[in-house]
């Protein structure tokens, strides 16, 4: 898998992939609060089509959300259906 990286800011951040300088690939957040995380947006180049790169993504923010004991509410559509198909994901998700 691609090597996907954490950029944190305040009030929220992004899980990203980089090649050279560009960003192929990126899934966008907001912190709403301590225990809030809302995943905005997610963004995969074509050159990344059927390697599993969303998911990836996805996959790392539920990682970062349940190891700061955070709830998710997945306002991106992309990331709500894998979320919504991956029972493993189901734990996190503020119902």
């Amino acid at each position: 898998m691609r090597d996907i990286r954490q950029q944190v800011h305040e009030g929220g951040g992004m899980f990203f992939v980089r090649k050279s300088d560009k960003i192929l690939a990126k899934l966008e957040y907001t912190l709403k609060s301590e225990y809030l995380m809302i995943i905005d947006h997610t963004e995969v180049d074509e050159s990344f089509k059927g390697e599993g790169v969303g998911h990836a993504l996805v996959e790392k923010a539920i990682g970062f959300a349940r190891s700061n004991r955070m709830k998710v509410i997945p306002y991106c559509p992309f990331a709500k259906a894998i979320i919504d198909k991956t029972v493993e994901f189901q734990d996190v998700i503020l119902k």
